[in-house]
């Protein structure tokens, strides 16, 4: 039996998404076992979100990203040795060590982090739009970011110069309800992002970010508009993380039963459960799958615990400028 395109397109979204679902378990581990050390956000939950919205970008348009990036990066297609070598802080990393998991960067593959700080990616990206449109590359700029930015200044001053200079920019905003402990109507008067957006001109829609399908479709009109010179698009992605805020939140702010319902649409499982009804997927299949993923990820943490750490002697290089 032939397999269509579209059915290798699912079997790969799906793939992807598995790989960062058990690349995030596994840092668990890692991170229980103090192999890791500082702070640490999970994705678990809003893998389609990442598979979605990166399936949608070619490989010279660039990526901003926040401090819950390991899935973006992944997905982007920084290798999985580089992202785990920079969580344990060695200088085989993709920011050679120091930056850790909330600083994932790689030049090369236009993914500009990985930023600590609320909303600070969304200037960086227009800045990145705005170069393009100014040296007339036909290139588009996607920024990741969640519902709690757009409680800070930076949203609305970014937004609002995007769409002004018509840039070829797509703001998605990663809306898992949270912003860290609060929830989004506890802190918003206005819920609706998409419709916020909105008013500054510039076309904007919800989408069900549990969906890979539903979200890499958006992204890919929302993509095609901005690459047309159609000006910013912005994604408000409804989707919910199953873990808490970071690896030090007790998580006391949310009721079990809530997180138990959004479970029963984990974006993994609902792709896997669809593939399975159209004949696509069995029990060996699946089983598979994950053997395969899991000895991707041994084999990367292997050789990222084996990597060096940086000399002491460059304790100072990239602080200073090098004569």
């Amino acid at each position: 039996m032939t397999t269509s395109r579209d059915e290798k397109d699912r079997l790969e979204l799906l793939t992807e998404m598995l790989r960062i679902r058990r690349f995030e378990e596994r840092s668990v581990e890692l991170y229980s076992s103090a192999a890791i050390r500082g702070f640490m956000h999970l994705c678990i939950g809003e893998e389609a979100v990442a598979v979605g919205v990166l399936q949608a970008l070619g490989a010279d348009d660039a990526v901003v990203s926040t401090y819950r990036e390991h899935g973006h990066a992944l997905a982007r297609g920084v290798p999985m040795e580089a992202v785990f070598a920079e969580m344990f802080g060695r200088a085989t990393g993709c920011s050679r060590g120091r930056g850790g998991s909330m600083h994932l960067f790689d030049a090369s593959r236009r993914f500009y982090g990985g930023n600590a700080i609320v909303a600070g990616g969304i200037p960086v990206a227009v800045g990145l739009a705005l170069a393009d449109a100014m040296q007339a590359r036909p290139l588009v700029t996607a920024c990741l970011f969640g519902d709690g930015a757009a409680a800070e200044g930076e949203f609305h001053e970014a937004l609002n110069l995007a769409a002004l200079w018509r840039l070829p920019i797509v703001f998605c905003c990663e809306n898992n309800q949270y912003a860290m402990g609060t929830a989004l109507a506890r802190s918003h008067a206005q819920t609706d992002l998409a419709l916020r957006a909105a008013s500054y001109g510039m076309r904007s829609w919800p989408v069900d970010g549990m969906d890979v399908l539903a979200v890499r479709d958006a992204a890919r009109r929302a993509v095609d508009t901005a690459r047309a010179c159609g000006g910013p698009c912005f994604l408000e992605l409804r989707t919910y993380r199953f873990r808490a805020h970071s690896m030090y939140d007790a998580d006391r702010y949310r009721d079990r039963a809530e997180i138990e319902r959004w479970r029963e649409r984990d974006p993994v499982e609902l792709l896997a459960g669809a593939l399975g009804a159209d004949g696509l997927l069995d029990d060996a299949g699946r089983e598979a799958l994950e053997a395969e993923t899991a000895a991707e990820i041994d084999r990367a943490v292997a050789n990222a615990e084996a990597g060096p750490l940086e000399p002491v002697e460059d304790l100072t290089r990239f602080v200073r400028s090098q004569r």
